[in-house]
């Protein structure tokens, strides 16, 4: 029996569909793609891909628990019971949204989707593990009304489909389809920052909860992307904990048990921006320089090299050793958060880099375990050791161009 996991085709899928998107943009000379944003927006993408190797298993685990000890109903799947699942599923959907953007404890995690300045496909895989915690902490509801485990895997897997096609400046209005389902015209107001715009739009299939519960917009005006304060940084890290870093500073100022629920429990607006600015001179530091093209490629190289290693590793996950796992996972995450490091020239990728080269004397030595492989490994460790000044000025030459 074949132990192929074939949800990983779901990354040749939509990297698919980006590719076409970028070619019909082109093709209509419309620019809805930044190279930086880009990459940025896929490398998040990738990062959650690789720690759904945990989440998937554990969720199914916790869904299970709940359903075997607490359901409520025994509910059992029919062409009802699927209808019954698809409608609150979305309307489930529809309050973890309107809390991430309402509840500074969930936006922490949100936040994330929202911060590109451009609007397209890639921007649809801007999700975190943070933020596939908290929408199954939500979705926890499911097993609890009775819907069997089985059923919730299979309806989740449809469900988070349909919002991929939902991230584009490409398509227009769609007509009746307008009034029922959430497109991308409502989606684009979703991603805005104009004043007009800001908190509309919750839904992910069904746009009727929006227009039932007073949060629906229509897209009238020229929708601007991104956060209302842009984030102006490509850092992988910067991306993922900027706002949680602003919470701390927020809760350490809060005095008493009751502030600090405040802090964590209101709204986005109340953090003062004055933590934003304090982090940002304290761990942000900016390089201004423009990219070259070569520096270009070799990202585009390196996120094309990290895409096909995520593939193949969820793809073939059964066939791995759990040391084999981790040290793919540990290669992929590297190589992400060094894109976004090399997108900012920081000085600091040379370190991995090195951290890098030495996974892949790993990598192969934990596929193909022989004493050539592991005195290879050893000379690959030392000999930037041994001639550290001049390998990392040769680096910083090719890769920055002096």
């Amino acid at each position: 029996m074949t132990k192929i996991n074939f949800l990983a085709l779901a990354v040749p899928f939509f990297i698919g569909f980006i590719l076409l998107e970028y070619y019909v943009s082109c093709k209509r000379k419309k620019r809805v793609h930044q190279f930086e944003e880009s990459i940025a927006n896929l490398n998040v993408g990738i990062a959650e891909r690789v720690t759904d190797l945990l989440t998937t298993g554990a969720f199914y685990f916790v869904f299970s628990w709940i359903y075997s000890h607490y359901a409520i109903f025994d509910i059992r799947p029919s062409f009802i019971t699927w209808v019954l699942i698809f409608l609150v599923t979305d309307f489930v959907w529809y309050w973890y949204h309107r809390f991430g953007h309402k509840v500074n404890l969930f936006w922490s995690v949100h936040v994330v989707h929202h911060q590109s300045d451009d609007f397209n496909y890639t921007v649809s895989t801007r999700i975190t593990i943070f933020q596939a915690i908290a929408r199954g902490l939500f979705w926890s509801v499911l097993p609890l009304l009775g819907f069997p485990p089985d059923m919730i895997a299979i309806f989740l897997i449809i469900h988070g489909v349909y919002p991929f096609f939902t991230h584009t400046q490409l398509v227009g209005k769609l007509g009746w389809l307008e009034y029922v389902f959430v497109t991308p015209s409502h989606h684009r107001v979703h991603h805005s920052s104009n004043p007009e715009y800001l908190d509309k739009n919750y839904g992910d299939i069904l746009i009727i909860w929006d227009k039932l519960l007073g949060t629906f917009a229509e897209e009238k005006s020229e929708p601007k992307y991104g956060l209302t304060k842009p984030l102006n940084s490509y850092s992988f890290l910067w991306q993922h904990f900027h706002f949680q870093l602003e919470l701390l500073l927020a809760l350490k100022e809060a005095k008493g048990v009751k502030a600090k629920l405040k802090v964590l429990l209101g709204k986005p607006d109340d953090i003062d921006p004055v933590h934003r600015e304090y982090l940002e001179r304290k761990l942000l530091n900016r390089n201004k320089q423009s990219m070259q093209l070569a520096l270009q490629r070799l990202i585009l190289l390196n996120t094309v090299i990290t895409l096909i290693i995520l593939f193949f590793t969820l793809l073939l996950t059964e066939y791995f050793t759990t040391e084999q796992q981790i040290l793919l996972c540990l290669f992929i995450l590297i190589s992400i958060v060094n894109s976004g490091a090399m997108i900012e020239q920081k000085r600091w990728v040379f370190y991995l880099d090195y951290i890098r080269l030495l996974l892949i004397g790993l990598i192969l030595y934990a596929f193909i375990p022989s004493g050539s492989i592991l005195i290879s490994l050893t000379i690959l460790g030392l000999v930037p050791l041994v001639f550290y000044k001049s390998t990392q000025k040769r680096y910083y030459a090719y890769l920055y161009n002096g």
